[in-house]
């Protein structure tokens, strides 16, 4: 994650920051909403409501055996109020489509728009600076997000539960100590849309229970895009689903149906 993607050009702030404090238990105060967007209510003709657009996107990488294209000239909406999955076999472009949706790569031709705050992407293991402790890595973050660092650091300290390792740089912790901290970060800022690769398992069973509850919670009030190779993963989550085949991205409003096709793919 860097500060670019947390202020890009194309994200305009459309409204008001507030920020609030929360009280009462880890979870209502993890789901409080830190920072809250609220639309510009000025007179102007009605858009439907979208996290971001792609305006004819093309991705494409020279290799040794030629020019490779993942995205070939995409138009289309990701709308508010949906929660999709993008479902793509391993090669069609999974890990590239989440990097140009968070800015960390540009398309070859084309413009992205992003109308909405982002998250960045929580499979990744991204979002932390391995130098720096979890506490100066919480700080860093509620800064770029116009967050109060006091309530981030105190959120993803109790989220984590990694003890004194929270002091420590992050190149010390553990894989599954990192996630922890990624995961707890990840939901201490409030997003309008949180971008999903590969959702994994982390900690212990009752750790995990944790983290579904804790995230469940915060799309209450958030929507998701889910980029995944399997189908069973998105099915907890996602109401509608595309497939990213040979540089073209389909929607499909039915997730069944959607997967179903997929299965059906070579």
């Amino acid at each position: 994650m860097s500060r670019s993607q947390a202020t890009h050009d194309d994200y305009l702030g459309d409204g008001s920051v507030r920020q609030r404090r929360s009280r009462g238990s880890f979870l209502r105060r993890v789901t409080s909403t830190l920072i809250d967007v609220r639309s510009n209510k000025s007179a102007q003709p009605a858009e439907p409501l979208r996290h971001l657009r792609f305006n004819n996107v093309s991705k494409f990488y020279d290799t040794k055996k030629g020019q490779r294209c993942v995205l070939d000239h995409i138009s289309l909406d990701f709308p508010r109020g949906r929660n999709i999955a993008i479902l793509g076999k391993n090669g069609a472009g999974n890990s590239t489509l989440v990097r140009l949706i968070v800015g960390s790569e540009a398309p070859t031709s084309g413009r992205i728009l992003r109308k909405s705050r982002i998250s960045w992407p929580l499979g990744l293991g991204v979002g932390v600076h391995s130098e720096l402790s979890a506490l100066e890595n919480s700080r860093f973050v509620a800064r770029i997000y116009n967050a109060d660092p006091r309530e981030v650091i105190d959120l993803v300290e109790e989220f984590a539960d990694i003890g004194a390792y929270f002091h420590m740089p992050v190149r010390t912790l553990s894989s599954g100590m990192r996630a922890r901290v990624n995961f707890g970060l990840s939901l201490a800022i409030q997003f309008d849309c949180y971008l999903i690769d590969e959702l994994t398992a982390v900690g212990d069973r009752k750790f995990q229970e944790k983290c579904r509850e804790a995230f469940s919670e915060r799309l209450s009030n958030a929507d998701v895009i889910m980029v995944s190779h399997q189908t069973n993963t998105v099915k907890s989550y996602c109401d509608m689903a595309a497939i990213l085949k040979d540089g073209k991205i389909r929607f499909y409003d039915s997730l069944e149906q959607a997967r179903e096709i997929y299965q059906g793919l070579a």
